[in-house]
Order: structure tokens, then C-alpha cells, then sequence
């Protein structure tokens, strides 16, 4: 039986997360969300429970509202990069979630990498 592409995405999702749970015991984890029309990032501590940072597409200083391309989501990555910085963090793992890592997702880690974040 042919599954749907939520179930596909949902399976994948959960196979992402419970890889880096095994791996990230104590670490932070950037956690991205994709959706058709905006990006959104967010630095986690999972231990704690907190949202340390986060950016996202809908946000007016980032000069990226209503743009739905790979450079937006580059602009949100050097972002969440800059904030992760202020917060005292150089380090984290990263969260595809169920998304494939190419286009808006790949963009969004390549320019938080050449903010200085290390995944």
C-alpha cells in the first residue's frame, strides 16, 4: 500500500529526530520549518526546554516578507547565525526535520555555517 506524501514526510520527520536525540545528548538543536510561502529556524535546548533563538522569513528587519526564494531563506540563516552568536552559542545540531536538504534548507545551513555556527 502506497503510503501518502504527509505519512512519508511525518516518517521521515521522526526518523531525522530520534538519529539526533541518540547523538545529541546535552547539545542544542537548530530546528527548521518550511513551509510554501516562509522559512523558520529556532536554536532549542532540548534539556531545558527554551527557545535560545530563532528567525524567520515573516520578519520585517530581516527585508525578506513576501519573497519566497532561496535567498530569503540565506538571510534567515546568517539570522539565526548572528542571534545564536549573542546567546553564547557556536555549536548545535542540525534539524531538517522532514525536509529534503537542498534549496531553502540547504541555503538556510550553508549561510548560519558561514555565520559561524558549527553542525
Amino acid at each position: 500500500m502506497a503510503n501518502s506524501k504527509r505519512e512519508l514526510f511525518l516518517k521521515r520527520r521522526l526518523r531525522v529526530r530520534n538519529k539526533l536525540k541518540k547523538r545529541n545528548v546535552g547539545g542544542l538543536r537548530l530546528s527548521v520549518h518550511r513551509s510554501n510561502k516562509n522559512i523558520s529556524v529556532q536554536l532549542i535546548d532540548d534539556v531545558q526546554g527554551v527557545t535560545l533563538a530563532s528567525a524567520s522569513s515573516t520578519e520585517k528587519d530581516l527585508g525578506v516578507v513576501g519573497t519566497n526564494n532561496v535567498e530569503a531563506a540565506a538571510k534567515v540563516g546568517a539570522a539565526i547565525a548572528e542571534r545564536a552568536k549573542k546567546a553564547g552559542v557556536e555549536e548545535c545540531y542540525f534539524d531538517r526535520g522532514g525536509f529534503l536538504f537542498h534549496g531553502k534548507v540547504k541555503a538556510l545551513a550553508d549561510a548560519a555555517r558561514e555565520g559561524g555556527l558549527k553542525f
